[in-house]
This record gives C-alpha cells, structure tokens and sequence, in this order.
C-alpha cells in the first residue's frame, strides 16, 4: 500500500508569518490550492499568488469579530474525512466538501500575551478557537493530512515538500502529528494555569528540552526541561552536564541569600557549601572560601554575588573547578578563565525562579512551595541569659542562611562572615556536629568564639554540650522541641547565647 501522498490542497491560517512566503511559494509552484482567511490571506494575496477565501467554500463570512472563521463542516469535513472509507468519500461528494491535505496554523501568542502584562481582556482573545480545533483535526488524521502546527516547523516542513516534491510519507506525517499534539497540550496548560487556583491541580509542560550527556552517572538518560539560555550566557566551556546543573541550581539559591551582601563568593561540591565568605574585596572572599575546605573545593562549582575581576580570576585560575557564575566580569578575567578549555564560564542573567519545587517519588510527584523565609535580625529571639553580640548575631545569620541550603542533618559554624565548616547530610544531629568539628579542625580553625547554627531544633541537650566544649558561643536553631528547656538551661549554666528562629530549614 503507497502511504505517501501529495499536497494538492492547503489551508493557511497563522499569526507567525515569518518563513511562511517560501512555503507558499513552493506550494504554489506544485500547483496546490489554497484556502485561507484575514490577514493570512492578505498576505498570500501580496505575494501575487492565488488563494482562496474560506468563505467562498462555506459560504459563511468571518462573524463576531473573527472569533469565528475556520469553524465549518466543509472546512473540518475536507481535514477529517478517510480517503479509504467509501461512506467519507460518498459524504464529501454529498455535501460538495473540498479535500484538504495540508494544514499550516500558527497559534495565537497566549503566552507572550500573559508575560507582556496586558489586561484580562486581551488575554481571553488570545485563546485560540479555531486554530487549535484545526491543529487537533488535521493531526487526528495524520494518515491523510498533514499539520504544521507552528512556525517552528515551517523549516522542517519545507524540506520535507522540497525533497518530496510536493509529496509526504506517513511516517512525517505522523512524527508532524505527534509535534502537533505537544503544540496544543502545551497551548492547553498554559491556559489551564492561568485559570487555576486549585493547588491540588499541577500541570505542567515545557517545550525546550535539552538531552544531555547522561544522567547522573553515564549509564543513565539524562534531559534538562527548561530555559537555560534565558538564565544564563555561556561564555566559555563545555557542555554542562547532569550534575553540573544540580551544582549550579544549588549555587544559584544559596547565593541568592547574600545577594544583599558585600563581595561574597561561595564554592560547592555535591549541592553543598564547602567554602563560603564575605569581604571587602571578592579576591579576599575568594581566598577565605577556599581555605575553609581546599580539599573538596577540587572540581567544584565557584559563584560570586558582584563581578569577578582580574585579581580574582588569577587566583581562581589556579583551582582545578568544573564552573564559574557572576553577574559579571572584568574582560581580563574572561581570559585568564578561558585558559583552562573545559571550564564552565556562566554569567546570570536576573530570571525569576520558580516558585514551586517538583521532585519525582514513588509512582508520582512531591510538589511544594520555594523556601522564601531567610532568617533575619528581626525574627531573633533571644532565649538565654547571654545575648549574642553584635558580630555574633552577623555570625549566626551567616551560619542560618549556609545551613537553610545544606543537606539535612546540618550543622553549620562560622566566624567573621566566614563559612568555617558543617557536617552535611547525617542521620542524625550530633553526627552532623561531631563531622562539622573534625572537620574545622582538619583545616586549622579555632572554634573559640564561632558561633553555630541547626536546620532543626535539639531534642537534647547534647549538641549544644558538645559545641560548647568545642569552643561555640552562640547558637541559632529554630526552636520548637518539647525538650528546649534542657538546652536553654545548659547555655545558661555555661554562658552561651542562643536564639530561635521560629522556622525550620530542612533540605532532603
């Protein structure tokens, strides 16, 4: 059986007329007919090729403002009818309905029309009606028709005629069908989630996947769905990889905390901090984040909060690491960073982040909102004796917000704006501490006079015993355990500041 077919009809209705004159000019020269309407149809018209008015063939004229055109049994009769099926082809005879092979729409810009701020009304006009009923007919019968659902497959579809001269296999029309149906699923959600105030509904669609190398290890299929370009400019590097991006998002929230903040520059491995500090300068910041863990800073993602400058790149360039992030650079530095050919080179650009997380578990997935509290001055309650001094209170906010993006059981200290170590990941509180304490020690830090901070209250006493003993002298933990007496009582007995925060910062 001879699944290919040629055009020898067409219907044209789109928004997107860019690209759209040499296919028409091509349908032309392979003597297609074709139909269409407004200001698709004037601009068939300017090319000097023939076309013809929908409403010659249903004898309707465009009505309500135009809300209604394409809407008609001799128009979806000529898309849907079975060429092999004798009572479709009786029917058409019947009903003197044209046969229509091709269809090319492009949808009406509802989601442009969202973003540019425009009022409701012009909103609702922006649904399309016919242009999606047309799209979903024409795909439907993929086996006689051929759908161009968008202008991104304008290009595509003029190779296919170009080489076909003028015919289709069914195999690209239904690889055309399938495009098809994500054109107007995607349409369809964006709609739905304008509408929607249900939190119990989630729906989501995203057209701009990007396949990448692999997963998170080399065995595994791994994609990212979303628009990197939009967020970042890549200036120098290879391809970012699964976990390079795992990296990145994690370097991205955690700096947005220190927005805010004099030149701050953090390093991460695994998700996690292992270097964070605030200075004057960001080559001064620079150093004293790698100095809080040189080890694990090998082959991590480094981001700043301001530009990174000459003097900084010159000591980064030093570091053996996966990827660099500012907001900008000295053109110096882009250089002295391009000297190492596989290192990642990002600058952010300001795009607001989602402001729901979703995460697959079990046969479905966990959706919930962005953790937007950063604990600050004024959420500090001061539940001991002792209250923490001015520098401490900035020591323990520092702590609080390294430890709201840190694997969960974390403990966290810091000293003089700078991150001196954490224990990341444990099972439980006091392993984390006893991990933040080796490792401070490791690195040569004196603990005396740091302060520490917990994403979850003490269901004991010991923590904040064992920091203590260590050299702690201030606290931050949310508060909240039947139990905070016991470890009120021991800073108490022992001189320690702690506070509360009100707020939990768990991160599974």
């Amino acid at each position: 059986m001879n699944t290919t077919k040629t055009i020898q009809s067409a219907l044209i209705s789109v928004f997107d007329k860019t690209g759209l004159e040499p296919i028409v000019r091509q349908l032309h020269k392979q003597n297609a007919t074709i139909y269409s309407t407004g200001g698709t149809e004037d601009f068939i018209k300017n090319l000097g090729i023939p076309v013809v008015p929908v409403e010659d063939v249903t004898s309707y004229p465009s009505i309500l403002g135009g809300r209604v055109k394409t809407l008609h049994p001799k128009v979806f009769g000529g898309i849907l009818n079975r060429q092999d099926n004798p009572t479709d082809v009786e029917q058409m005879k019947e009903f003197d309905i044209p046969q229509i092979d091709l269809v090319i729409v492009d949808l009406y810009p509802f989601e442009k029309t969202v973003a540019s701020g425009a009022s409701e009304a012009d909103i609702i006009e922006k649904i399309d009606i016919g242009g999606i009923s047309l799209i979903r007919a024409a795909a439907k019968n993929f086996k006689d028709t051929v759908i161009v659902p968008s202008v991104e497959e304008y290009e595509l579809f003029l190779e296919m005629i170009t080489q076909g001269n003028g015919a289709t296999t069914l195999d690209q029309r239904k690889y055309l069908a399938t495009r098809a149906f994500h054109v107007s699923s995607n349409y369809d959600t964006a709609i739905f989630n304008y509408f929607n105030t249900e939190d119990t509904y989630y729906k989501e669609s995203i057209a701009n996947g990007q396949v990448l190398r692999y997963g998170e290890n080399p065995h595994q299929k791994g994609f990212f769905f979303g628009d990197f370009d939009a967020m970042f400019t890549k200036l120098h590097g290879k391809e970012l990889s699964y976990n390079n991006l795992l990296d990145v998002d994690a370097a991205v929230n955690l700096i947005a905390e220190f927005k805010e903040n004099e030149p701050t520059f953090a390093i991460l491995k695994h998700n996690n901090a292992c270097g964070l500090a605030t200075r004057k300068t960001m080559k001064e910041a620079y150093l004293a984040a790698l100095a809080c863990d040189p080890t694990s800073a090998f082959g991590g993602v480094l981001m700043a909060n301001g530009k990174i400058d000459t003097a900084t790149a010159a000591e980064i360039n030093s570091l053996f690491c996966e990827v660099v992030i500012a907001p900008n650079y000295d053109a110096e530095a882009i250089e002295i960073l391009q000297e190492k050919k596989n290192r990642i080179i990002l600058t952010i650009n300001e795009v607001p982040l989602p402001e729901r997380q979703v995460r697959t578990c079990l046969n479905g997935l966990l959706v919930q909102d962005r953790n937007n509290i950063t604990d600050s001055k004024e959420d500090l309650k001061t539940v001991t004796q002792v209250s923490p001094t001015n520098q401490e209170v900035e020591d323990l906010l520092f702590a609080s917000k390294i430890c709201k993006n840190t694997k969960s059981n974390t403990i966290v200290f810091a000293k003089n704006n700078t991150l001196i170590a954490s224990g990341t990941g444990q099972t439980s509180r006091v392993d984390a501490l006893k991990q933040a304490i080796e490792k401070a020690h490791t690195f040569g830090f004196e603990l005396k006079g740091a302060s520490m901070a917990s994403d979850a209250f003490f269901p004991f006493p010991d923590c904040v015993e064992i920091a203590h003993q260590a050299g702690i002298t201030a606290v931050i933990q949310p508060g909240g355990s039947i139990k905070d007496d016991l470890s009120i009582n021991y800073c108490n007995e022992n001189k320690l500041a702690m506070v509360f925060t009100g707020t939990r910062h768990f991160k599974h």
